[in-house]
């Protein structure tokens, strides 16, 4: 039986313009909602409509949410100071006219045909305005909040959805153009939606909402919704790709700037190309491969896509409060968990890193002291950290309060555009990327997202994007420069930025990490290990180790029968680890059985002392306990640390330890400081080392691993037959 929650509900409203609104909510059935969802993507695919979707979670930032809509009925467009607004279906014509009359008062009319276009002029005004009052400059915003307010209602969906060019700022900040810019860019494409899909991930609720109007005596009720199918791409020829140095010239000529009080930090891009014969499919795996808060697919007509996973919030307002989230500060992924451990160190670390950032955020604070209650505007978030599939970043997170009189779209214009994506100051930055890119920017650091009717707004800026057109995918990226910026360092970031699109685009799946080559056996196939325990914590980490190379391990408690020796018959005897001394576990009673049989040794942390002092050697306390904590070792020869780094970082765990000078019978072929890290007796084939290979502070580089396959390879080549 439906239950109430499962029924379509309708609500009927006026909004502030006199627009009779009717929304139906319908339920989607929860177990075809995926289904809804991917025929809405596909549709997009060729008519348009909008797909917005966020895929990472960041309490109190980000949550999980996914948005579509196709076949909107009124399109709205800005060329220059020209803003249309264009009716896509017969329910359009029925809107038309009210947003018609509401146009013509912002600006010239140009041109229009009723019941299907309307097009205005919105010059440049002579009148000086205050710096406080400079988003109310006439501008095509102008005619856009005359639209938000002939809707304006409190409806938290309805509104117009699309993107927003980079050449809009030219409105507000005059610049010497250095490039003419091409017959077919738009710089603003938004959409009316009168039916899309919600979807609530945190809440796992999803809605059709369906709209209808009333307009005087027409209404929409009943019409259809389908609008034209966009013209299919055409392949075409890639446009060459940059040239190597290019970039890293450009960084050379911003140094100069910031030599001369120019510029304090800019940050310039460049383009690079793939070919995409699918924005869905491209859109799918460009999901799947590189999660982002803003991610987003628009079919923006006339054979135009952008697609896209950016992940940076540019505006976003919810009753009076503004928000931004300014990323400066980018470090490659690690390989796992625990190298990314280390890129985190490693940029927190960073004096440039922490300098682009605090320079970012001071001029956001300065963009929302413009609109924002004094004292309001603070930073509730410093230098957060947030992974994505090749980068790690860090972001500040900067929120105010609208003072009475200013609202969504002030916050927007204040901050047109992000200091993240132009520089400080901010004019004479966007000067200097005029001058100095090849190309106009279009799309690429201006903002995509959706202004709503009920006084909010929730845009993302248009990073890590392709504009797509005949076949062929734009990809942008950039990188802020600091007088301390390496020219060629921050050339190979932004082909990092954008790899993550080029090989969505390419279907080019990273390989993941293998311990071995493909194909080559593993050093411990065919051989069996005995894993001495020394009442460790530990040992069973130790064990696995083994077992990944290919071993068969078998583990004893110590004190076992030495009988089970010539039974077992190991390839290796492993010492592991363990608290006390040596001779808490009668360790020289086990080493003198294993020489008697002649079986290869390796010892762990207590298994090096036990070798040291079975050899005539004496072991010393450390002057206080190092548990847990790294040491730098450094390699001193012998080959059990074959194919490691001359200098990597290990745990520690001991108290106990040997020096060189009180080592007998061993060469020492790893220190720390003067303390003996590892020991080598080839002769009677016994290794040992003082650090722990299984912790996962010795997993930076596999080093942990690399040592236990070193292990089973000096094993092997004694056991190995004959000829």
């Amino acid at each position: 039986m439906e239950t109430d929650a499962q029924r379509p509900q309708t609500r009927e409203y006026l909004t502030a313009g006199g627009v009779r609104v009717l929304r139906t909510a319908t339920p989607v059935d929860p177990g075809r909602k995926s289904d809804v969802l991917d025929a809405l993507v596909a549709s997009v695919g060729e008519r348009r409509g909008g797909v917005l979707s966020s895929g990472m979670e960041y309490p109190g930032r980000y949550s999980r949410w996914h948005m579509a809509y196709v076949d909107p009925c009124v399109e709205v467009v800005a060329r220059g100071r020209r803003i249309s607004a264009r009716a896509l279906n017969t329910r359009g014509r029925v809107v038309l006219p009210a947003m018609a009359e509401v146009m013509r008062g912002t600006g010239e009319v140009i041109a229009e045909e009723a019941g299907a276009v309307c097009e205005v002029f919105v010059p440049p005004t002579e009148e000086f305005f205050t710096e406080e009052e400079r988003s109310r400059q006439p501008t095509v915003f102008t005619t856009l909040r005359a639209l938000v307010d002939l809707f304006r209602c409190d409806d938290p969906h309805l509104g117009l959805y699309g993107a927003f060019g980079y050449d809009l700022s030219l409105q507000f900040e005059p610049l010497r153009l250095g490039h003419t810019r091409p017959d077919d860019q738009r710089d603003l494409v938004l959409h009316l939606a009168d039916e899309l899909t919600v979807v609530d991930r945190k809440r796992e609720t999803s809605h059709r909402m369906s709209y209808d109007f009333i307009i005087g005596d027409t209404t929409t009720v009943g019409l259809p919704r389908a609008t034209e199918h966009t013209p299919v791409a055409v392949a075409a020829e890639l446009p060459p790709q940059p040239v190597p140095g290019v970039y890293a010239q450009m960084v050379r000529d911003a140094k100069q700037k910031f030599i001369d009080g120019d510029l304090f930090e800019v940050t310039p891009s460049h383009a690079m190309y793939g070919r995409c014969d699918s924005p869905v499919v491209f859109f799918e795996r460009l999901r799947e491969t590189n999660p982002a808060p803003y991610e987003f697919m628009f079919n923006l007509g006339d054979g135009e896509y952008l697609v896209g996973a950016s992940p940076e919030m540019f505006v976003r307002v919810s009753g009076d409060r503004v928000e931004t989230c300014p990323i400066a500060g980018t470090i490659r992924r690690g390989a796992d968990a625990l190298e990314d451990a280390e890129q985190i160190r490693t940029i927190l670390s960073s004096a440039k890193d922490e300098s682009e950032l605090t320079m970012c955020t001071d001029v956001d604070r300065n963009d929302k002291a413009r609109v924002c209650v004094p004292g309001s505007v603070r930073v509730i978030g410093r230098r957060q950290i947030e992974l994505y599939s090749r980068l790690i970043h860090t972001v500040d997170h900067i929120e105010g309060r609208l003072r009475p009189g200013f609202d969504a779209l002030d916050a927007f214009l204040t901050h047109m555009w992000a200091v993240t994506v132009t520089g400080a100051p901010k004019t004479w930055a966007m000067q200097f990327i005029e001058d100095h890119e090849e190309t106009p920017r279009r799309w690429y650091g201006g903002a995509v997202g959706f202004v709503g009717f009920d006084g909010s707004m929730n845009t993302g800026l248009t990073l890590r994007t392709a504009q797509i057109r005949d076949g062929v995918a734009t990809v942008r990226a950039g990188a802020t420069l600091l007088y301390d910026s390496d020219p060629d360092e921050e050339e190979r970031e932004t082909h990092l930025k954008a790899s993550a699109l080029l090989r969505a685009l390419a279907g080019d799946e990273q390989p993941p990490v293998a311990a071995e080559a493909a194909g080559e056996p593993l050093p411990g196939e065919g051989l069996k290990v005995v894993l001495v325990d020394h009442e460790d914590s530990f040992v069973n980490t130790l064990a696995d180790y083994f077992r990944q190379q290919g071993a068969e391990v078998v583990t004893l408690r110590h004190g076992f029968p030495q009988r089970l020796l010539d039974e077992l018959s190991p390839d290796l005897v492993v010492l592991s680890p363990g608290p006390g001394r040596p001779a808490d576990f009668d360790t020289a009673a086990l080493l003198d059985a294993l020489r008697e049989r002649d079986l290869p040794v390796f010892g762990v942390c207590l298994g090096l002392q036990a070798l040291v002092e079975h050899a005539g050697g004496e072991l010393a306390l450390l002057p206080e306990p190092w548990h847990g904590k790294p040491g730098r070792v450094k390699v001193a020869g012998g080959r059990l640390l074959e194919e490691l780094p001359d200098e990597f970082v290990a745990a520690r765990y001991h108290s106990l330890h040997a020096t060189p000078d009180r080592v007998r019978g061993f060469q020492v072929t790893a220190l720390t400081g003067d303390v003996v890290m590892a020991i080598e007796d080839p002769a009677t084939r016994r290794w040992a080392v003082q650090f722990h290979p299984e912790s996962i502070l010795t997993a930076g580089g596999r080093a942990g691993h690399r040592v236990i396959a070193n292990v089973l390879r000096l094993c092997r080549e004694r056991t190995a037959p004959a000829g």
